[in-house]
């Protein structure tokens, strides 16, 4: 799985940077992806990448301020107008269903597939299923905003068929009963131990995904052991004041999150224009603190093993 990350400024958009916006794409889940907020133009940043509206099955939005939600109506619409018929849900604090529905009915834009809209309205688990958990957490920011902790369940390790093969147990129905049972009996009346014939559990990747933020507690409890931390950097090193006023973070308030959470990886997004032209500097003063650290660029894409 990869995000791309389709708009990476903060506030309005910039000649480098557009308003909030990402996609996780899951090649080993059909393709299906998940967008994470969705700014201004987000439909137009999708142009320039492999990006395909009709496979995105899922858009949490972390808050509703302009930045991060004024591309969702023209993203519904134009997945319907490209072919997409399967259900779409939207996850995101209360009143995002009115901003969706006023926006649809009042343009009068139809949609031809399901829309589901849930209103997060306290920390938990908001979606589970098979494969996935997603929990959202509040954190710290002028309106209601939320933090997503993406969690992939632990997958059955691999068949061995090499060592069945030598067992002159040869490929065909049996194999999937080495894969359901706990014990498989064979014709000749052997019972053998699935587990032995199973290679270890393939362990399930974890993300989360901050909104905008002060630095505080729930960030590292979402961050907790994660592959990869994907964290606001808003402002600079000696800027914590201004970013406390805010309601933002510091690129080194980023870092100690990341730190104070034993995360995997740091990755910084939601950079001011301001730093336009020597935005370097943030991740230099993240990794005095941190490391990895990546500094997120619109189109940029990050692959998580």
């Amino acid at each position: 799985m990869y995000f791309t990350f389709l708009g990476t400024g903060a506030g309005v958009p910039a000649k480098l940077r557009n308003t909030a916006s990402m996609v996780l794409t899951m090649p080993e889940y059909q393709g299906d992806a998940w967008m994470f907020d969705c700014g201004e133009a987000t439909q137009h940043q999708i142009l320039h990448t492999s990006v395909k509206l009709s496979k995105i099955k899922k858009i949490f939005i972390t808050h509703l301020h302009g930045d991060h939600i004024y591309g969702l109506p023209g993203v519904l619409g134009s997945r319907s107008f490209q072919g997409g018929d399967d259900q779409l849900t939207v996850f995101g604090p209360k009143g995002i269903k009115d901003f969706i529905e006023m926006s649809l009915s009042i343009s009068s834009t139809y949609l031809k597939y399901p829309l589901e809209i849930i209103e997060i309205d306290e920390d938990g688990v908001i979606y589970e299923d098979k494969y996935f958990k997603v929990s959202a957490k509040e954190l710290e920011h002028g309106i209601t905003c939320y933090g997503y902790r993406i969690e992939e369940k632990d997958q059955p390790g691999t068949l061995l068929v090499d060592r069945l093969k030598a067992e002159g147990i040869m490929p065909g129905p049996i194999y999937r009963e080495f894969k359901e049972k706990a014990a498989v009996t064979l014709p000749n009346g052997r019972t053998l131990n699935s587990s032995d014939y199973i290679g270890p559990d393939k362990k399930g990747r974890k993300i989360a995904v901050l909104g905008d933020t002060r630095i505080c507690q729930a960030a590292v409890d979402l961050a907790e052991g994660v592959d990869v931390l994907i964290h606001e950097s808003t402002f600079s090193h000696g800027m914590e004041e201004k970013a406390y006023d805010y309601f933002h973070s510091t690129s080194s308030q980023a870092a100690q999150t990341a730190k104070a959470a034993n995360a995997a990886a740091l990755i910084l997004t939601h950079i001011s224009s301001r730093f336009q032209e020597d935005d370097h500097l943030l991740l230099e003063e993240a990794r005095e603190i941190f490391s990895p650290v990546y500094l997120a660029k619109d189109f940029w894409t990050y692959k998580i093993d």
